[in-house]
C-alpha cells in the first residue's frame, strides 16, 4: 500500500522498512518509513519533485505530464473533501453560502470565498444528478404529485414535483413559469422515465391540467383522483408536508444566477432527499434504500471521492 493510495480524505500510512544492524558486538533493530507518491490524476509512481507553494510540496508525474500536491486535498482542489462535501450538505440542509462560510471558519479554520462554496455546489450536484438519472426505481401503484409557488431571485417559478407514496421516493420534479397541461405530462414523462412501470393511481389537487397531462402519458390504465382535502382520503397531505419541508429550504436558492443554475440545483435537492437523508418514516432508512434505487452513493464525500470506499 502506498501512503496515498486511492486518497480517501487523508495519505494511507506508508510502508514500514525494518534495518538490522550490529555495532560493537550488539546487533539492533530499527524500522523507518518510506513515502512511496504517486500520482493523484493516473495512479503511476514515476514522479518527481516540483517546487513548493505555500509550504506544500508537489510533485510532477512523469506519465501523464500533470502536476499535483502532496497532501489531502482532490487534484485542482485546496481543500480536503472531508470539508467540501460537509459545505453541499450543509447547502442542502436549508444553510445559505455566508452560513456555511462562517460553520467551517469555526469547524475547520478555513474561510472560502462564497463564490468556492457556490462552485463546490454547482459542480458537484452534476455529478451527483447525472448518476440520479441512471438509477433505476421499484416504487408503488399510487403516486401523488402537486405543485407550489417558489420565489427566487430571479423572480417566481412554479414546481412541480410527484412521489412515490410507498417508498416516500421523489420521481420527478419540474420547474415552469406556466401551469399548463404540457407542464402536467412534462412531470409525468419525467417520472415515468425514472420509475420501473406506471401507476396505477395518480392522486393530484384540483388543477384540472393534471387530467389531460396524465392521460397523455399512461392512458386509461392509471386512475386520476382528485384529492378531498386534507383530512378525506384520498390526500395530498404527504406531498404538502414536503412542499413545507422544500420551502423552509427556498433559502439556498438565493444566489442562484440564473433559472438553469435553479433547475440543477433542485435536481441536486432531489438527490439530497431521496439518497442521503434517512427518515424516521421509513425506519430511519433513505427513500433511495426503500425503493431499491440503484443509486453508487450514500452521501455528499462519496460523490467527491468518485464512489471509492471510505
Amino acid at each position: 500500500m502506498t501512503d496515498f493510495e486511492m486518497c480517501h480524505g487523508k495519505p494511507c500510512p506508508p510502508p514500514k522498512q525494518t534495518v538490522h544492524y550490529c555495532t560493537g558486538g550488539r546487533c539492533q533493530t530499527t524500522s523507518t518509513e518510506t513515502a512511496v507518491i504517486i500520482c493523484k490524476h493516473c495512479g503511476s509512481s514515476r514522479v518527481v519533485k516540483y517546487g513548493t507553494k505555500d509550504g506544500v510540496q508537489y510533485y510532477l508525474c512523469r506519465d501523464c505530464k500533470r502536476t499535483f500536491a502532496w497532501n489531502y486535498c482532490l487534484p485542482g482542489m485546496r481543500y480536503p473533501p472531508e470539508q467540501i462535501a460537509s459545505a453541499v450538505n450543509l447547502f442542502y440542509d436549508g444553510l445559505s453560502i455566508d452560513a456555511i462560510r462562517r460553520q467551517l471558519q469555526h469547524q475547520h479554520n478555513i474561510y472560502p470565498s462564497d463564490s468556492t462554496v457556490y462552485e463546490w455546489v454547482v459542480r458537484f450536484t452534476k455529478e451527483a444528478v447525472k448518476e440520479a438519472k441512471l438509477s433505476d426505481v421499484h416504487g408503488g401503484d399510487v403516486w401523488i404529485a402537486d405543485e407550489t409557488v417558489l420565489r427566487i431571485d430571479t423572480g417566481d417559478v412554479w414546481f412541480w414535483d410527484i412521489i412515490d407514496d410507498k417508498t416516500r421516493f421523489l420521481l420527478a420534479s419540474h420547474m415552469s413559469l406556466t401551469r399548463t397541461t404540457k407542464d402536467a405530462q412534462t412531470l409525468m414523462t419525467k417520472a415515468l422515465e425514472r420509475a420501473d412501470r406506471p401507476p396505477r393511481t395518480v392522486i393530484t389537487d384540483k388543477l384540472n391540467v393534471y387530467l389531460d397531462g396524465i392521460e397523455l402519458v399512461f392512458g386509461a390504465l392509471t386512475k386520476h383522483v382528485q384529492a378531498k382535502g386534507f383530512t378525506v382520503a384520498p390526500n395530498i397531505n404527504l406531498i404538502e408536508r414536503f412542499h413545507g419541508t422544500l420551502k423552509a429550504r427556498t433559502k439556498v436558492m438565493r444566489g442562484m444566477q440564473n433559472r438553469e443554475t435553479a433547475r440543477l440545483i433542485m435536481d441536486g435537492w432531489l438527490v439530497h432527499y431521496n439518497f442521503f437523508r434517512p427518515h424516521e418514516a421509513l425506519a430511519n432508512k433513505t427513500p433511495g434504500e426503500v425503493a431499491k434505487a440503484t443509486f453508487p452513493y450514500k452521501s455528499w464525500k462519496e460523490v467527491l471521492l468518485g464512489g471509492k470506499p471510505q
